[in-house]
């Protein structure tokens, strides 16, 4: 059985039963505001933003290992979840454990880089724009970068790069849309 890598919404809300969660760290790739986000966090209309993985660095984020014999129906919830802007990978990660660090495989999911939802050369000031105003089924692009930081912060990883998107965020809201 591999565990799930989440370094998004999955870290506080995975939405399915796990036996062990632990922090984990992805070498290799960066978290980063670089896929659209059409159903969850915007609409076709007014998209949001989200975040995908991108090449090169390391993130941190939260190993979860699927109760017994349940890893087929968490894949095939958490394909339906995740759309089709991205593809589910096996990479190695380095868990957590009670007597330090141990590598295992682990699903994780991947910006597709051939999907419309992919936008990872877009500038801040769009990008603060996409996150002020986008809204979607599971709330405002705003709430999620606001729950992305809580969660990176309670984990001991803060993120001096998403702060400073959160304070442009706020800032284009409460000017009346300015990034």
């Amino acid at each position: 059985m591999n565990w799930i890598f989440g370094y998004g919404s999955l870290m506080w809300r995975p939405g399915f039963s796990f036996r062990e969660k632990r922090r984990a760290t992805l070498p290799g790739y960066h978290r980063a505001f670089c896929r659209y986000s059409l159903r969850h966090r915007g609409t076709e209309d007014a998209p949001g933003m989200v975040v995908g993985l991108m090449p090169d660095g390391k993130c941190r984020g939260y190993a979860f290992l699927p109760e017994s014999g349940r890893e087929a129906d968490v894949l095939d919830y958490l394909d339906e979840r995740e759309g089709s802007g991205y593809r589910r990978v096996i990479l190695p990660l380095e868990i957590d454990g009670p007597e330090g660090r141990f590598c295992h495989d682990a699903w994780t999911y991947l910006p597709d880089p051939n999907h419309h939802t992919h936008a990872p050369h877009l500038q801040r000031t769009r990008i603060v724009e996409l996150i002020a105003t986008g809204r979607g089924q599971s709330g405002t692009a705003h709430e999620y970068l606001i729950a992305l930081i809580e969660e990176i912060n309670r984990m001991g990883a803060p993120d001096a790069e998403l702060e400073e998107i959160l304070e442009a965020v706020e800032r284009f809201q409460q000017g009346g849309g300015s990034p």
